[in-house]
């Protein structure tokens, strides 16, 4: 098999051949056919997560070790399987669940995999899509996609869940008539430009400093867009929403844009914390009682997550979002283009040549 590798943080991948894998027990071999680029491989690529006020949070400290292998949006074919495997065909294809605890632990037991302290997730604590081949542990994380286009679903076990989570958890304060607010429209806000409409009973609005992205966000339905670095963005916000949003997503996290979502929310409201930019904001302890708001971190989705949203895709209730293909040898450069910004409408989606 080959790897596109990080052989030094923030250097450019390498590629690398090694012995393709053997799976042994429960496990099954996916050859990768298809593998999203995600913003956090970025931050998996400079080796730290900024944290604000000067303090990080590096991948040696979570337990990855160099060289490794990225890519957590998977979709490719069963090629072997472990003894033990059940539940899956080989030749046929699959989209990877790649958000994998340890199985062993009290909340992995409940089913609480997201919550596991010592996870297995694919492309971010072990080997993933950037390779030709992934070991997936166990078949029950491979979920068939239908008649989803395979390079879409590969984004939806990431991009799509991490959006589609964070829309349920403002599905129970957003009634018809109100107004919601997604802040950042990129990759993973793209994606729920796309689902919230068949979704989420009230009315959108998007906040992104990007025209374009506005410009989209109003051929999917947006009652309203709003660039968040123009002076008087809040003002229009309000204005749009009748006094503030009954619910607000902050799919870029940083400072500003929280600080932003915060001050959209009318009294009651829920700001969702999504993105991964990073930094420390300042936020009024008096706002929470006088606002009675509430503020929840969101992170990527379950396994029950991607079943339901490629339900609902297969069902043509949501639009597919802009995909580019390229191949893995481009690896290095995607990573620079999403780091740069501006660069990628929607999703590369690599190849393994």
């Amino acid at each position: 098999m080959r790897a596109m590798q990080i052989i030094e943080w923030g250097q450019p991948l390498q590629s690398r051949d090694y012995p393709t894998p053997e799976p042994t027990g429960e496990q099954v071999l996916v050859r990768v056919e298809s593998a999203g680029v995600c913003h956090s491989d970025v931050h998996i690529w400079d080796g730290y997560f900024d944290l604000g006020g000067g303090n990080k949070v590096t991948l040696e400290q979570r337990g990855v070790t160099l060289p490794f292998t990225m890519g957590h949006e998977v979709a490719g074919e069963v090629v072997a399987r472990g003894p033990q495997a059940k539940g899956v065909e080989i030749g046929k294809r699959y989209a990877v669940y790649p958000w994998i605890g340890c199985g062993a632990c009290v909340v992995c037991k409940k089913g609480d995999e997201l919550l596991c302290l010592t996870p297995r997730t694919l492309g971010t604590r072990t080997s993933g899509g950037y390779g030709s081949h992934v070991v997936v542990p166990e078949a029950r994380y491979l979920v068939d996609y239908g008649t989803v286009p395979q390079a879409l679903a590969a984004t939806y076990t990431c991009s799509g869940i991490t959006a589609f989570s964070a829309l349920k958890k403002i599905r129970d304060h957003v009634d018809v008539g109100d107004h919601f607010l997604i802040i950042g429209a990129g990759g993973v806000g793209g994606q729920a430009v796309h689902i919230a409409p068949a979704y989420l009973a009230g009315r959108m609005l998007v906040a992104d400093i990007d025209g374009g992205k506005r410009s989209h966000a109003r051929e999917m339905g947006a009652a309203g867009t709003v660039d968040n670095n123009a002076a008087d963005a809040l003002r229009q916000v309000l204005q749009l929403s009748g006094g503030g949003v009954a619910g607000a997503i902050d799919f870029v996290g940083s400072p500003k844009t929280m600080e932003f979502g915060i001050s959209a929310l009318r009294k009651g409201g829920k700001l969702v914390m999504v993105g991964l930019y990073g930094g420390a904001a300042s936020v009024s302890t008096v706002l929470f009682p006088f606002k009675m708001m509430s503020i929840e971190g969101s992170y990527v989705g379950t396994l029950q997550d991607l079943k339901e949203l490629l339900e609902l895709a297969q069902a043509g209730k949501i639009p597919p979002i802009p995909l580019e293909a390229r191949s893995a040898d481009r690896a290095t450069e995607s990573l620079a283009d999403l780091k740069t910004g501006g660069k990628v409408r929607g999703r590369v989606v690599m190849t393994h040549d």
